[in-house]
């Protein structure tokens, strides 16, 4: 029998209305002869809430107790759902991550995935109930409760549909699918009906919000193939797959912009071998992600090293920087977060040559002053001020003409 793994974001269940419909599209592919298991988020802005009620108790909350406290959103959700099959006369069961097997690392609000055991699962589907599991959370091998970080119940439904051997994902949101840029600033974005692996990935870590980008990641390791669906209606949405054989012809697909981060610049390091190392392993030793590095031209065997981490990071970062800048004998450390980074994102870029020249065009027609460049094969990003973010965007998507069904070849 076929399986069917659906998650349901928490705008698409933030409502009473809301979760019965979800349960509806449940009960549908239930009826048309499929196992369906179904990963739910919590509803609305209630992590929001609860996070606040930590913070409004303790400044710095303890990250295992918040653990403890956020993960309960999902919980309720998964209740919620269950109750709502039950009510449409269907069998139903909500299981939390720790009863659905899932197994993290240790680390504490943005745990990884380590193993799924899916024996509870599989035998509630076999016993013809539907599955309800709350998304964005595990245990650790001491059964602590665990979380996988803002996004994370798009990992858990990709995680379990490759552990299930599912035919199919679908996430359910509250737009029609990804789109060739972010709607609410680019109006004239284009919806997009498919989108390779490489590029999502690319877009959902350079500040797309549609799906986490660890979840792109474990779709594409395990050949996953999923959709981005609206909750409101039955358009099939945007299809994921592996699509790199059929773009040798499209330069740029999509335009993201992320004003989620901040740059850190570390002034007067001295030019030797091993120094950038001790710099970058004492930042990952603190499970900082770095983004963007760029070090300037050596003078007088001293150099700047600037780089670029999430905003929400930025004060350990911080602390890391002063305390590295001390022992380097450095001249000091400094950050900014007035800063954006907008970038393009396609697989035939790599074969393109002209698409840098015409995003810079672009920026430089807008007045738009470049801090920080960095390049892959399948993306360009730039580093740009906050408040110029959403021109620039505008900007870059009409330059490559993004609001068209096909794009002109160079």
């Amino acid at each position: 029998m076929a399986l069917l793994v659906q998650k349901f974001g928490g705008s698409s269940l933030a409502t009473a209305e809301k979760v019965m419909r979800a349960a509806k599209r449940a009960v549908a592919q239930f009826e048309d002869g499929r196992q369906v298991v179904v990963v739910v988020s919590a509803q609305g802005d209630y992590t929001d809430h609860l996070i606040e009620m930590a913070r409004a108790i303790h400044a710095s909350p303890d990250p295992r107790e918040l653990d403890a406290l956020i993960a309960v959103g999902e919980q309720v959700s998964s209740a919620l759902m269950a109750l709502a099959i039950h009510k449409l006369g269907y069998g139903a069961i909500s299981l939390t991550g720790a009863q659905a097997g899932i197994r993290t690392d240790e680390v504490s609000t943005k745990a990884r995935i380590r193993t799924i055991d899916t024996a509870r699962v599989r035998s509630e589907l076999a016993e013809g109930r539907i599955v309800i599991v709350a998304g964005f959370q595990g245990v650790d091998r001491e059964d602590n409760i665990t979380t996988l970080g803002r996004g994370g119940s798009d990992t858990t439904a990709v995680a379990l549909a490759a552990a299930l051997g599912a035919e199919r994902c679908d996430i359910f949101t509250d737009v029609e699918g990804i789109y060739t840029a972010d709607p609410r600033i680019v109006p004239e974005a284009r919806w997009t009906p498919s989108i390779d692996y490489d590029e999502l990935l690319e877009m959902a870590s350079l500040g797309a919000q549609v799906i986490h980008y660890r979840a792109v990641e474990l779709a594409k390791r395990y050949d996953v193939v999923f959709r981005v669906r609206p909750s409101y209606n039955e358009s099939e949405g945007t299809l994921v797959c592996n699509l790199s054989d059929q773009m040798e012809q499209v330069d740029v697909r999509g335009a993201a912009l992320d004003a989620g981060e901040a740059k850190v610049t570390i002034r007067g390091v001295p030019d030797q071998p091993g120094v950038a190392a001790r710099i970058f392993s004492r930042i990952a030793r603190d499970g900082i992600n770095v983004d963007m590095i760029v070090q300037n031209v050596s003078e007088q065997g001293l150099a700047d090293v600037s780089f670029t981490v999430m905003e929400s990071e930025l004060t350990r970062a911080m602390d890391i920087a002063e305390s590295l800048s001390d022992k380097l004998s450095a001249a000091g450390a400094e950050s900014d977060s007035d800063i954006a980074k907008l970038s393009i994102v396609g697989i035939g870029m790599r074969s393109h040559a002209a698409v840098a020249d015409k995003m810079f065009r672009a920026l430089a027609e807008e007045g738009i002053n470049i801090l920080m460049i960095s390049t892959s094969e399948i993306k360009l990003s730039c580093v740009i001020r906050r408040a110029a973010g959403e021109k620039a965007l505008r900007a870059v998507h009409r330059a490559f003409e993004l609001d068209r069904e096909s794009q002109p070849e160079e």
